[in-house]
């Protein structure tokens, strides 16, 4: 079973050689809500209180959030397939890069195909069978961006900048911040040659989800209103760019909702809300996949998300009624809804509304399911209420609440 968040409080406190009243006052959350996390009384807290505790222990968020990573922590020696994905970001100094095994066949095209399938891959949450397949997809990736004619070049770093773009993603799912950072700053270099006006920003909007992880919400907050404002001066109205500029609006304003600013964030999700009438009178883009997640329903299912952490669930719940999930609307973002609407339900102490969310989790998406330390957070919550409603007891044991 995971660590609880208590465990990871207490034991973090400690290490910084801090008191409960220490942590209280350098990380403003009460000394209360402290000795019922660490006595385990709470099971879960919002992300703003999380940053904040973060902040004042001097941690990144991920040592106390305990997001699992794609495959388990133990301790021991990183897994081969990890090393290879290490070595594949981060190639060795003055060697040229590996020769793919079938030159012929290689092509852009059929390098967008596999890119699209790993992303694919990625928000299925079918990390071990990405972490296999990643490291080659950027081997090719970078052989085809170091051959050929200028043109042929350029779609090839355009195609290695979404390669370690995506090695960025599932970095930060592993919990390996510094390898994400590592693999998005060559994704960036890549892209300032590459073929693609847009990917620069797109990979701006992944370092300013790392900076979150970090719990450098302010970094994370310009970056985000910075590549923004650029992609708004300095590109045509097209879908692509609607979605890019749509995506960075909605980082910014999760930073700011995480730093505690729920009025500002609110006013950049309406403003980005707004913006999706203009995009569904474009053309969509060639290649989806490949393009920033922006809609009417990422939206709403983020303005449902900081709501919820904003101990808002009636208003959570309501805006949850008016989702339309789109076609192009991925499985992870349809979990985070069923998930945020599970906590709505749980903090208004209707334990059979949560767990119809969850049961509907476990059958659409259990790969999300357990990945999740947020579902078992929720679960422990209804454990340990008073009401345990039928299939309750079922997802306590297959997340290792109950035995």
């Amino acid at each position: 079973m995971a660590e609880h968040l208590g465990d990871r409080l207490a034991r973090l406190r400690r290490l910084a050689d801090l008191t409960q009243e220490g942590l209280a006052a350098l990380s403003g959350v009460s000394v209360d809500v402290i000795k019922k996390l660490e006595q385990k009384r709470k099971h879960s807290a919002r992300l703003p209180t999380i940053h904040a505790l973060a902040k004042g222990l001097g941690v990144e968020l991920t040592a106390l959030l305990g997001d699992p990573p794609g495959v388990p922590s133990t301790g021991d020696a990183d897994p081969p397939e990890l090393v290879a994905l290490r070595r594949a970001v981060m190639p060795p100094m003055f060697a040229p890069p590996p020769e793919p095994s079938d030159t012929e066949r290689l092509t852009v095209p059929l390098l967008r195909k596999e890119l699209a399938a790993g992303w694919t891959l990625y928000h299925a949450a079918n990390f071990g069978e990405l972490m296999t397949a990643l490291p080659g997809i950027v081997n090719d990736a970078r052989f085809i961006a170091s051959v050929g004619s200028g043109d042929d070049r350029a779609s090839g770093q355009a195609a290695l900048g979404k390669a370690l773009q995506l090695a960025g993603h599932l970095a930060i799912r592993l919990g390996k911040t510094d390898l994400a950072l590592s693999a998005l700053e060559r994704a960036m270099n890549a892209a300032e040659q590459s073929s693609d006006p847009l990917l620069g920003s797109m990979v701006s909007n992944s370092v300013a989800w790392n900076y979150q992880r970090q719990n450098r919400l302010d970094d994370a907050t310009n970056l985000a209103v910075y590549a923004a404002d650029r992609v708004d001066r300095e590109q045509k109205d097209t879908a692509e760019k609607m979605r890019v500029w749509g995506g960075l609006v909605m980082s910014a304003a999760t930073s700011a909702a995480r730093s505690g600013d729920y009025e500002s964030a609110k006013d950049m999700m309406t403003t980005a809300e707004d913006a999706t009438k203009k995009l569904a009178k474009l053309p969509p883009p060639v290649d989806g996949k490949l393009v920033s997640i922006f809609s009417g329903s990422s939206v709403r299912i983020e303005r449902v998300r900081l709501a919820v952490q904003h101990a808002r669930p009636e208003e959570a719940l309501d805006l949850a009624k008016g989702v339309r999930l789109s076609a192009d609307t991925p499985p992870s973002w349809r979990t985070w809804m069923l998930l945020d609407v599970a906590r709505a339900y749980t903090d208004l102490g209707d334990a059979e509304g949560a767990v119809k969310a969850l049961t509907k989790l476990n059958e659409v998406a259990p790969g999300w399911m357990r990945h999740h330390t947020h579902a078992v957070s929720i679960v422990s919550d209804l454990w340990a209420g008073s009401a345990r409603p039928q299939g309750l007891g079922k997802l306590a044991r297959a997340l290792g609440v109950a035995a």
